[in-house]
């Protein structure tokens, strides 16, 4: 499981859209943030440092830049000595504004990062906002394999062995794309939405028994990669049983409960003779008619109750 939080360092080096430049505070890149929210200080600067929120990223735009600026430097000084009492893992101005001289040195002191940035206050909380919603939802590890079919992701489950990754194989094949084999990263990024992801590590390949590891980016192109997806369809193989009842009207859909987030849930069994992929394939068009509103077995036995009312006044018309 990842360690939770994203390092200060990470956003620098991993993000040049939003065009940090490091003024000081080297040694405080490797500090972690734990809080998607961010923090513009403007009415602690004025001396009210009750609910202080000193966990977040400080973004310090044009208000709290002029602001330091009309300040006598007794009174700056006194500010910055108490502004960097708090623990801080990293503060940003925007708009190309240079940073406070006072404020350059108790950083450098404290070991705090210090960036400036020519993106404006506004864009600049936009992409850092998306950028920590991301690394810091509520995520998890499934064993499984994710594939988007027909732009439906689906995220195939089952015991080892059961075929999850050869069911994928074929599909990759038929022109569909692998998300990730074995180990699925999910992560929430909102009440009702679950991305999957692969590590850095196994991205864009798989295990095929007998074949070992394969490079799916290498053998079928980049068009049969992607790097995440939106889990819309859970898909459980499971080996089939004899006695066992299985769905066989899908009027009503089952789902199955991830980090709070319900997902709709299938289970086909899997026997010497039955066409995996090509249900899997029917599956996922299915759900895509689900989402905009149509519902086949629904619409069946609508037509199949009327049909039997119908034979019923037939069979037994009202008499005068």
């Amino acid at each position: 499981m990842p360690v939770p939080g994203i390092t200060v360092e990470t956003i620098l080096r991993e993000h040049e859209d939003l065009k940090l430049q490091l003024v000081t505070g080297e040694e405080g890149l490797t500090n972690r943030i734990n809080n998607a929210e961010i923090n513009r200080p403007g009415l602690s600067l004025t001396g009210f440092f009750d609910f202080f929120a000193n966990d977040r990223i400080q973004i310090f735009g044009k208000g709290e830049w002029a602001y330091l600026n009309s300040l006598s430097s007794e009174h700056l000084t006194d500010i910055t000595d108490k502004f960097f009492q708090f623990h801080l893992n990293c503060i940003i101005y925007t708009h190309g504004n240079e940073p406070q001289l006072p404020f350059v040195e108790m950083a450098r002191q404290k070991g705090i990062p210090l960036f400036l940035t020519p993106v404006s206050t506004h864009r600049f909380i936009t992409l850092i906002s998306q950028i920590l919603d991301r690394a810091l939802a509520p995520r998890t590890m499934r064993h499984g394999v994710l594939i988007e079919v027909f732009g439906i992701g689906t995220l195939l489950t089952g015991k080892s062995g059961v075929g999850k990754s050869e069911t994928a194989l074929e599909l990759i094949e038929r022109g569909h794309r692998l998300v990730a084999d074995d180990m699925v990263e999910i992560r929430r990024l909102s009440e009702s939405y679950l991305i999957g992801s692969c590590s850095d590590l196994l991205r864009h390949h798989m295990e095929i028994r007998g074949l070992g590891i394969l490079n799916i980016k290498d053998l079928f192109g980049v068009g049969s990669v992607r790097d995440h997806k939106l889990i819309e369809l859970i898909i459980n193989l499971k080996e089939w049983e004899e006695h066992a009842e299985y769905e066989r009207t899908g009027i009503e859909q089952s789902t199955e409960d991830i980090l709070g987030v319900s997902i709709p849930y299938i289970e086909i069994p899997v026997k010497p003779g039955r066409n995996i992929p090509i249900i899997v394939e029917t599956a996922a068009m299915n759900q895509r008619l689900r989402k905009m509103g149509k519902n086949s077995a629904k619409e069946f036995s609508t037509k199949l109750n009327t049909y039997i009312q119908q034979s019923k006044i037939e069979t037994n018309p009202v008499k005068d």
